[in-house]
């Protein structure tokens, strides 16, 4: 359950990450930086290792969501969905991340979307696994969004991408104040279809933004429902 949010600017872009999780799921933990095939990759991770968003020092970006409307699940031992970007995070490119990406054990991986934004050629690619085949769908470098959710992820999708739609006509759309706004957003109402996401046994647990321009690469974190008082996010940077 999650919602991810593209901002395409003249020479980078910025991207928004509400993660939903239940609340009984382990805290993840904040970015931190590490070198992986001579790139520095900066991710926050699961206790576990894994993570569902990375960023590498060319500013190519990859984030994994559920695909919740994939009812299959793999029979017998799985491989943890978030291995998937650790895979892959340091490919510079969208042909060398789908290499790494065919590399990988996918009839042992549960059904996800993989978003990957990358500026050196302003390719947005989707790949999409649905335990039988894996489909690569090429995105325009515009605004958009892509939703998540275990509860109805139709509604969701529809509801929260009604929310994107008016929020486009803002004056300020595009920014990054904009953005944080958007991801701590309860409309229509505080529920399982807003954006900052609350049911009883889960709800969006912390925001992830990566802000990618020619001269920088800078992920900033927040821990928590983005919608609290306290909001505040810690940086680090390629």
């Amino acid at each position: 359950m999650c919602t991810v949010t593209f901002i395409a600017r003249q020479r980078g872009y910025c991207l928004g990450m509400n993660r939903d999780e239940k609340l009984t799921r382990p805290i993840g933990l904040p970015p931190k930086k590490k070198m992986l095939n001579g790139s520095a990759v900066i991710s926050p991770s699961e206790p576990g290792g894994g993570t569902w968003i990375a960023v590498n020092d060319h500013g190519a970006t990859l984030a994994l969501i559920n695909w919740y409307s994939i009812a299959a699940r793999v029979g017998g031992k799985v491989v943890s969905r978030g291995e998937v970007i650790n895979s892959m995070s340091a490919a510079i490119s969208s042909d060398l991340a789908e290499a790494a990406l065919h590399g990988l054990p996918l009839n042992r991986i549960n059904p996800f979307r993989l978003i990957g934004i990358y500026p050196a050629t302003s390719e947005i690619i989707e790949w999409r696994w649905n335990l039988k085949n894996l489909v690569r769908k090429n995105h325009r470098w515009k605004a958009q969004q892509w939703i998540s959710s275990g509860f109805d992820e139709p509604t969701a999708q529809r509801i929260r991408g009604r929310a994107f739609a008016m929020a486009q006509h803002q004056h300020s759309a595009g920014s990054l104040d904009w953005l944080r706004r958007l991801h701590r957003s309860h409309s229509p109402e505080t529920g399982p279809f807003s954006i900052c996401m609350h049911r009883k046994e889960a709800a969006t647990v912390c925001y992830t933004e990566v802000a990618v321009s020619a001269q920088s690469v800078v992920m900033r974190y927040h821990s928590g429902a983005p919608c609290r008082n306290t909001f505040c996010l810690s940086s680090i940077s390629n």
